[in-house]
C-alpha cells in the first residue's frame, strides 16, 4: 500500500485489481515457503513484545467496523494480500473445500468476492449456501473468522468491477472454464490468445454470463488475537435478531 493510500471504508471496494494470487508482485518481504526464521513468530508462539490482547471494551459494536478496522491495520502493516481470504464450502456429498479468494468489498449487507459460475466453490454453494471466511493475518498474530450464507450477485452489481479489472484478467475470465479438466496448458494459452485478437486492447471486453459476484451475509463473526502461553483471547459476534451478541470463547 502507497503511503498516500486510504483502506477501504465498510461497504467500499478494495481499489483497482492490483496484482493478486497467481499475478506477480513485487517483493513485499518473506513469504510462503521461506524460511520460518526470516517470517517471524507465528500463531501461538511466545513474542518479543506481549500482545496487549483483545478486550471486550476495545470492540466496535458492529463486527463490519471492528473488521474494517483490522483490516487498514493489516494493510498499514504491509501484509502481503491483506484482502486474501479461505473460503470454504461443503460439497453435495458433504467433503470439504478450501480455496484462498480476494475479498473485494465489505459493507453491512455482507464480504462480496468474483468468481466464475463454473466453478467448484459456486457448485457448492448451489447446493448449500453456507460457508465460512477466514483471514490469516499471521503477522500480527490475528485471524478473522466469518460465516453466513452465500447468495450471488445480479449481472448488473457484478459488471462495475468486471469492466474495472486489468484488460488481461477480463479475457482470463473468458479463457478458462474454471475447476473443469483441460488437456494441457496449451489450450488455455490458445483460448487466450484467441480472444486477444477478438477483443485487443483498448476495445470493451463484454462480462462473461458465467462469471460474477458472490456476497457472503454474515451472522458470526470471530476475532482472534494471539496471546502468550497459548492462551489467546477470541471474540465472537453472533447476529441475534437486528442485534449483534459477543461471547468470548475459550482458545
Amino acid at each position: 500500500m502507497k503511503a498516500d493510500d486510504h483502506p477501504p471504508a465498510a461497504g467500499q471496494p478494495a481499489g483497482p485489481e492490483r496484482p493478486g494470487l497467481g499475478e506477480p508482485a513485487p517483493p513485499q518481504g518473506p513469504g510462503l515457503g521461506e524460511p520460518a526464521s526470516q517470517v517471524g513468530l507465528g500463531l501461538g508462539e511466545p513474542a518479543p513484545q506481549v500482545s496487549p490482547g483483545l478486550d471486550e471494551a476495545m470492540l466496535a459494536s458492529d463486527p463490519v467496523v471492528q473488521f474494517t478496522g483490522w483490516l487498514a491495520e493489516a494493510e498499514a502493516a504491509g501484509l502481503p494480500e491483506p484482502n486474501a481470504m479461505v473460503l470454504s464450502t461443503v460439497t453435495g456429498s458433504g467433503r470439504p473445500r478450501a480455496r484462498s479468494v480476494l475479498l473485494k468489498s465489505h459493507g453491512q449487507d455482507g464480504f462480496t468476492f468474483y468468481t466464475n459460475r463454473t466453478s467448484a466453490k459456486v457448485q457448492d454453494l448451489s447446493g448449500n449456501p453456507w460457508a465460512c471466511l477466514l483471514f490469516p493475518w499471521y503477522a500480527l498474530r490475528r485471524q478473522v473468522i466469518i460465516q453466513g450464507a452465500v447468495s450471488p450477485l445480479s449481472e448488473r452489481e457484478s459488471e462495475p468491477y468486471f469492466h474495472s479489472r486489468p484488460h488481461g484478467s477480463q479475457l482470463g475470465a473468458w479463457a478458462s472454464r474454471q475447476s473443469s479438466v483441460i488437456g494441457s496448458r496449451a489450450v488455455l494459452d490458445d483460448r487466450y490468445a484467441r480472444l486477444e485478437q477478438r477483443w485487443p486492447a483498448g476495445t470493451v471486453v463484454p462480462m462473461p454470463s458465467f462469471w460474477g459476484g458472490y456476497r457472503l451475509r454474515h451472522d458470526v463473526v470471530e476475532f482472534w488475537q494471539g496471546r502468550t502461553n497459548r492462551l489467546h483471547d477470541r471474540l465472537r459476534y453472533r447476529r441475534q435478531g437486528s442485534h449483534w451478541i459477543v461471547e468470548r470463547l475459550a482458545p
